[in-house]
């Protein structure tokens, strides 16, 4: 008894959140989404969902267990399954998606593309990355790009002939961008707005590979005279192979664009990870001199915007990729925790509490309530984090075709304090979903022969990129929760108790959580208050961040009891094994999760300073 045959997600589940929940049919009154309606969303995820398990999901251990190497040419080898998996996602209009019909996508709403890409993310996390990674590379050349680049770089990476990456940390830098050291000066006589990049780039994901014919890399660097720190950040885009005839529209053209000659872009490494191994993660030089340009120094690299401003468009394709980056965490806490429940179905061992006779048969392992009780918290972890996902994902959608500004500002604000619980919550609470997922399997889990321990190691990279989950916590205490003077977190206080008030009004146990989740946010408002008591002061400031991660992991749990009040209420009184299933996940939330926030506000608004005090010289 070997591998998983179960399914890596419940359809039932995500028909739920979709349709029973959100009501994501609704969307379909917005001119952006008149076209659709529930028959396309779901034929987009009966595709999906055959692709996932038909071509990305028999190659997840071959490419963990053969990852990708680099030849002594510079190129690298991967197992040829990856590129026929990658090939279909293509072919089947599923990078462009929720792209504009103008570019060749179907514009699907966000929440039922992500739901879509769900699929292949549980089924195949590192074959899943190459696409993931391209969608945001194009999201932002679409967003912030000119028209010559969107018909340049976007349109062949919608069709899935060119993939896109994002270049932003470096060997000495790490997550602290501010120290970036990366040059570009601007191409002397050449097309406007081409210049010259040169340094290294390290930890980026599909930097290198032979999958599509070009690589279309994001790359942060500081032009000559620019101010200091993340201020003086310029962003360029750097194509492995420089189109031919240069940056230019489909117009001027006369079509797409084709390759011309190899830039100056250089694997120099892959670096070798505990999970993700399918996905290649690189150590790349740009301008290096061994693919020289026309004779010159340096990658060829085009401005996108204006000089300067380069953080803040690629902040657009990171928050984007911090919202997947929580959808990956969630994928797999769900794939662990299907695979463990099929498991404890099936595995037959001990006997219940009483039954001393040796002769009775063994029961299975889900007759032990223990095991039940690891089974309702991987259930409580990855339904609670997809609701949240997809309730975010629907908040793009709504923000993108508010026709009020009102509405708008409200919907982006929300988004903005959500993201960073969307996406360091799955990634703590989905991967210790994993680890009792291999316990649930007992020995048989710490090996090879079943999935759930490639489950972990996959996992365990999303706390680290995409912004550490310390890094989160300092964005979400540090700066969403006190930006325009708390309305963040006001807001999200409001729209919590707009919840407990429905939940009050159905009255039964639903009414009873209300209060515990109205008492939760009332302690999280106060807490906050607490901690930036002494106003911007630069102890306050360290004093208050110091526990920040204790912050972010609070405030994400007093989230989740929202999510799981919400799905309870959408339960409303139907019957059914699925519906009790919601309905004992929420009551388990509530026993067991949210008090767990009681000890960690206290511990906050006690301002500790164990941390801040604490000299290095006595670790």
């Amino acid at each position: 008894m070997t591998g998983s045959p179960a399914r890596p997600l419940s359809r039932q589940d995500l028909a739920f959140l979709l349709y029973e929940w959100l009501d994501v049919e609704s969307l379909t009154a917005r001119e952006r989404f008149a076209e659709h309606s529930r028959e396309t969303f779901d034929a987009v995820m009966d595709l999906s969902e055959d692709l996932a398990m038909r071509l990305f999901a028999p190659h997840n251990k071959a490419s963990d267990a053969h990852e990708p190497r680099m030849l002594p040419d510079g190129t690298v080898e991967m197992i040829p399954e990856v590129k026929k998996a990658l090939d279909a996602f293509s072919q089947a209009g599923l990078i462009a998606g929720s792209f504009d019909g103008e570019l060749g996508g179907m514009q699907l709403p966000v929440v039922v593309a992500r739901a879509a890409m769900a699929w292949f993310q549980a089924a195949n996390i590192s074959t899943a990355g190459y696409p993931f990674l391209t969608v945001g590379n194009a999201n932002l050349i679409a967003a912030h790009g000119s028209p010559a680049q969107v018909d340049t770089f976007v349109r062949p990476m919608l069709a899935g002939r060119w993939f896109g990456t994002m270049c932003l940390s470096e060997p000495q830098a790490g997550s602290s961008l501010a120290d970036v050291t990366t040059k570009a000066v601007k191409d002397d006589g050449a097309e406007p707005g081409r210049y010259r990049i040169t340094g290294t780039k390290m930890w980026i994901s599909g930097g290198d590979h032979e999958l599509t014919e070009n690589i279309v890399h994001l790359v942060l660097a500081k032009v000559p005279g620019a101010p200091a720190g993340v201020k003086g950040i310029s962003l360029f885009i750097v194509p492995k192979h420089v189109p031919d005839g240069g940056v230019r529209t489909a117009a001027e053209r006369g079509g797409e664009a084709a390759l011309g000659g190899r830039n100056d872009v250089t694997l120099v490494g892959l670096n070798h990870k505990m999970g993700n191994r399918g996905t290649t993660n690189t150590l790349l030089a740009f301008g290096d001199g061994t693919h020289p340009v026309d004779g010159k120094a340096g990658a060829v690299g085009y401005l996108v915007g204006e000089e300067n401003k380069g953080l803040v468009y690629m902040f657009h394709m990171m928050n984007e990729a911090r919202i997947g980056v929580g959808f990956g965490a969630i994928a797999l806490g769900y794939a662990g925790y299907q695979t463990s429940l099929e498991y404890a179905r099936i595995r037959t061992q001990g006997r219940r509490p009483g039954e001393k006779d040796p002769s009775t048969p063994p029961v299975a392992l889900v007759e032990h309530a223990d095991v039940r009780r690891m089974l309702l918290a991987q259930k409580a972890y990855a339904e609670g984090a997809l609701a949240l996902g997809l309730y975010c994902s629907m908040l793009v959608d709504q923000e993108k075709t508010a026709d009020d500004d009102a509405v708008r500002a409200r919907t982006t604000l929300l988004l903005d304090v959500l993201t960073p619980i969307a996406k360091s919550w799955p990634s703590q609470w989905c991967l210790h979903a994993n680890s009792l997922a291999i316990q649930v399997h007992g020995g048989y889990g710490y090996t090879r022969d079943y999935d759930v321990e490639q489950h972990y190691r996959d996992n365990r990279l999303n706390p680290i990129h995409e912004g550490t989950h310390g890094i989160q916590g300092l964005d979400l205490l540090g700066r969403k929760m006190i930006m325009q003077g708390g309305a963040g977190l006001v807001l999200l206080a409001q729209t919590i108790e707009a919840t407990a008030e429905r939940a009050r009004q159905a009255g039964g146990d639903a009414a009873g959580y209300a209060e515990e989740l109205s008492a939760a946010v009332a302690r999280l408002t106060e807490v906050t208050g607490t901690l930036w008591a002494g106003g911007g002061a630069e102890d306050t400031a360290q004093v208050a961040l110091a526990n920040s991660s204790v912050y972010l992991e609070a405030t994400g749990h007093v989230v989740i009891a929202w999510m799981w009040l919400e799905q309870l209420l959408a339960t409303g009184g139907k019957d059914g094994d699925f519906y009790e299933g919601k309905r004992t996940a929420a009551r388990y939330f509530y026993r067991y999760e949210l008090p767990r926030t009681g000890p960690q506000f206290d511990l906050l608004a006690s301002r500790d300073r164990t941390t801040v005090d604490l000299d290095p010289a006595w670790l």
